[in-house]
């Protein structure tokens, strides 16, 4: 009776594709085309593709990692690593997520900042997505799931305002293809990451799929959606603007909504910012899940108190970012601990479990 309680408490592998895929998409999507185009120019969207298949190769790896048991990587660190050194990994992983759902909340409540209420405080935004946040993880990792599918499924139509900036757009300015250097594609795809950070939710979800071996191929098509999207948004940003233009657009996406025409509102960038709101929900949700999981595990402290603490600091740290830089500073830093996590400590934990499981064989 009780294993049949706690397999209805699991999430259907399909739901994956959503947490992956909404996770993945946030604040970023907004003005992420300037920072790859100073590198690629026109080849931008190549190196979107590409990135996209670097991280086709990621969640690979990671259901490798994954396949030795019904385990989350809290465990496969302490199982592997010793109690020290996995609690070490662990509270990294955990400060890495923490600083996610900082960078995420606070870029976006900037957004709401810059172009529709520039004297709103910073707390109330931040003080009303926390509660939120408070309010669902109380209902534990199926709700976190409903509210990525949600996140993914209500705020879908905007992209299909691509089509008013494309009628708009000269689609030449994607020529030459090719044209640039290994070493532009490199630095391309390694600012691209940031943008496609989220998928590593996977590791601590794993254990609350049914079947997860069957989940497989829907997180592939959550990286897959994820890079459909940057793609068509990339192409559009190039057509529609200049080089010039571009690298002077801080927020590309939310000035291409401008063009966007309806007979009932003048300014449909406030109506994509509101509908952002669904979009950006799940990424703070699932990153301060995912926090406080570890925490749970590492710390020994009940999940729903140490998910309050956790909301502290993000609220505290939110509020104590002033400007622009900092909070440039935090994206950064975000972006390089990424990096990190994905090319230098999941191809490492990837090495080791594969080696582990040959030792094992043969004892």
């Amino acid at each position: 009776m009780e294993k049949d309680k706690q397999y209805s408490l699991l999430i259907s592998p399909f739901l994956i594709m959503f947490v992956i895929h909404s996770n993945q998409i946030g604040v970023g999507i907004l003005g992420f085309p300037r920072y790859i185009e100073a590198f690629a120019g026109n080849d931008s969207w190549i190196v979107v593709l590409i990135t996209g298949t670097v991280f086709h190769v990621f969640i690979w790896m990671m259901y490798r990692i994954l396949s030795e048991g019904n385990f989350d990587i809290v465990d496969l660190n302490n199982k592997w690593f010793g109690k020290w050194i996995g609690s070490i990994l662990n509270c990294a992983l955990m400060l890495y997520l923490l600083l996610g759902a900082t960078v995420i909340l606070r870029t976006f409540i900037e957004v709401i900042q810059a172009w529709m209420f520039p004297e709103l405080a910073t707390w109330i935004p931040a003080a009303i997505y926390l509660l939120l946040t408070y309010y669902v993880l109380a209902g534990g990792f199926r709700t976190v799931t409903g509210i990525c599918f949600f996140g993914v499924i209500i705020p879908i139509w905007l992209a299909f305002t691509a089509a008013s900036p494309a009628k708009l757009s000269s689609f030449s300015n994607l020529l030459p293809i090719m044209d640039h250097s290994l070493m532009d594609f490199v630095s391309g795809t390694k600012q691209m990451t940031l943008s496609f950070l989220g998928a590593e939710i996977l590791l601590l979800a794993y254990p609350f799929i049914k079947k997860p071996k069957n989940s497989r191929i829907w997180a592939h098509m959550g990286v897959g959606l994820t890079t459909i999207l940057y793609t068509m948004v990339m192409i559009v940003s190039l057509a529609f603007y200049s080089s010039g233009q571009l690298q002077q657009s801080i927020w590309s996406t939310l000035i291409a909504w401008k063009v966007v025409e309806l007979p009932f509102v003048e300014r449909f960038e406030y109506i994509g910012i509101t509908f952002w709101c669904f979009v950006i929900f799940p990424n703070i949700c699932l990153n301060i899940w995912g926090a406080s999981r570890v925490g749970k595990k590492v710390l020994h402290i009940k999940q729903k108190y140490f998910v309050l603490i956790l909301i502290t600091i993000v609220f505290t740290v939110c509020i104590l970012m002033t400007n622009r830089d900092q909070i440039d500073y935090l994206n950064t830093l975000a972006s390089k601990i990424g990096f990190y996590f994905y090319y230098i400590y999941l191809p490492f934990i990837f090495l080791y479990s594969s080696i582990w499981r040959r030792v094992k064989k043969r004892i």
